[in-house]
């Protein structure tokens, strides 16, 4: 199921709900300011960030299992059109609610056809690297989005 961080309507409702409330109450008591883009955004079990950025940047990847409580998406095997003699699995596990860089842990196998069969082959550790890079920076660029508003 995918979910909406916030709507400009939805925000709207929120404010024209909350707006009357803020006349009750005592005067001069300051009230703490809401971070409206917090790095640590919790409305399921991990970062909504990084999970809203892996499941866009592994889209193209039919997907076998998606867990927003337990962070773990989990792709089939997908091979590239141009490569058809080599294919990819990836798992990707949100280890936190805070968007850190050792919040993301991109696991990957990949097997290519010997002969009719798909053989296991190792992957570059270079591409699991490039993978949790794409996926950290489009979750920062999806924060920023939200903090511009």
């Amino acid at each position: 199921m995918v979910r909406r961080l916030s709507t400009p309507l939805s925000a709207g409702l929120l404010l024209a709900a909350v707006l009357p409330l803020a006349a009750c109450g005592g005067g001069a008591r300051e009230r703490p300011k809401a971070d409206l883009a917090a790095s640590k955004v919790t409305t399921i079990g991990v970062n909504a960030y990084l999970w809203r950025a892996s499941l866009d940047t592994l889209s193209f990847m039919p997907m076998v299992q998606t867990d927003s409580n337990g962070g773990v998406i989990v792709t089939d095997w997908y091979a590239n059109p141009n490569s058809p003699n080599e294919r990819m699995k990836l798992t990707v596990s949100i280890l936190d609610q805070d968007l850190r860089a050792d919040a993301l842990r991109v696991a990957a196998s990949r097997q290519v056809s010997q002969g009719g069969q798909w053989v296991d082959a190792p992957v570059q550790a270079a591409t699991v690297q490039k993978l949790e890079e794409i996926i950290l920076t489009k979750a920062r660029d999806l924060r920023r989005m939200a903090i511009a508003g």
